[in-house]
């Protein structure tokens, strides 16, 4: 961003042209007649040429003026500012797992309009969840048969929606490990500064594949201080499922309810249920005002200055002028 750090010297553009009009300019004092009868001749002799001489102290005139405006430029101080906010992170550590089972392929929150998956409600609803937790420290944790740290804890926000955003629909297996994700997310959450460790589990099914039981390791959790809010997401009964001849099938997916509402209990949490895109994004804007950052930003101002230009220019129209001086009384002189 290009401005003027001093835009106030802008008032003495007009100096010039006021002390020119309050300063009167002197009477010249008139000489005594003196009779010479050779007058004409001597004016013959020695020509007074005044439009040439009106032109040039015109020129000269409107250059010191031109010189006088790039001073007063310089003296504004014109400059380059770019700005950048230093974020001293009060927030919170958050980590997100989410599940990418095979079956959140489920379109049960799909509208009139368009088919959607489940796997692409999640994507939709935590990415904006995610890019709004300016000062917090974000990890990415997705999981299916397996749990996988797909972005540790980091302030870049954006980059963990876009990870978030790249998952596909049983790429981690099409079982369901809660237990293994909650052991990872804890691992990570662990070692993070106390009364800040969060962890907002989204899953749409039951755990039939952890190598550690989710209540084991929702008691590490809990020694662990990490608070853990489970979001249960799908319809209850069946629910229209893809199938692999291009159409839909009705397909009834079981969610362990008890066990999400245990494990937020025991950890200081709480449980959601989700059924439609609106009740999602209400869930995670209730954890947003639950667990809200606080953060103290520093701006930093990097300026570049440019008055050396103008000021430059300045100083060469007159050492010019100076010169253009010199010459003009050397003709004069007929040296």
């Amino acid at each position: 961003m290009f401005h003027f750090h001093w835009p106030w010297f802008a008032l003495l553009f007009p100096l010039p042209l006021l002390v020119r009009w309050l300063i009167p300019s002197k009477q010249k004092a008139q000489a005594p007649e003196i009779a010479f009868p050779a007058l004409e001749r001597l004016k013959q002799a020695f020509p007074i040429r005044n439009s040439s001489v009106t032109r040039s102290n015109r020129f000269v005139l409107s250059l010191l003026f031109l010189s006088w405006i790039l001073l007063v430029v310089a003296l504004m101080k014109p400059e380059k500012v770019d700005q950048y906010r230093l974020v001293k992170n009060k927030g919170y550590d958050l980590m997100l797992a989410v599940d990418i089972s095979g079956s959140m392929q489920a379109v049960d929150f799909s509208n009139s309009v368009k088919v959607i998956s489940r796997l692409d409600v999640a994507k939709d609803v935590v990415g904006k969840f995610v890019r709004g937790r300016q000062g917090d420290r974000v990890g990415l944790v997705t999981f299916g048969e397996h749990a996988y740290l797909q972005v540790p804890l980091t302030p870049d926000t954006i980059s963990v929606s876009r990870m978030l955003d790249g998952t596909l629909s049983g790429m981690a297996g099409n079982a369901t490990a809660i237990g293994d994700a909650i052991g990872l997310s804890v691992r990570t959450l662990r070692e993070r500064p106390e009364g800040s460790r969060v962890l907002v589990l989204l899953t749409d099914g039951e755990d039939n594949s952890s190598s550690i039981p989710p209540l084991e390791a929702a008691k590490l959790a809990k020694k662990y201080g990490i608070r853990i809010y489970a979001i249960g997401m799908g319809k209850e009964g069946p629910v229209p499922f893809p199938t692999n001849y291009g159409g839909y099938g009705m397909v009834e997916v079981p969610m362990d309810e008890k066990l999400l509402k245990e494990i937020a209990e025991l950890t200081g949490g709480q449980f959601f249920r989700a059924m439609d895109q609106r009740a999602l994004e209400a869930i995670y804007r209730k954890i947003d005002q639950l667990e809200k950052t606080e953060a103290e930003q520093t701006l930093f101002l990097l300026r570049e200055p440019y008055y050396q230009y103008p000021l430059g220019l300045s100083m060469l129209i007159l050492l010019g002028l100076t010169l253009y001086q010199l010459l003009d009384r050397r003709k004069y002189c007929g040296v």
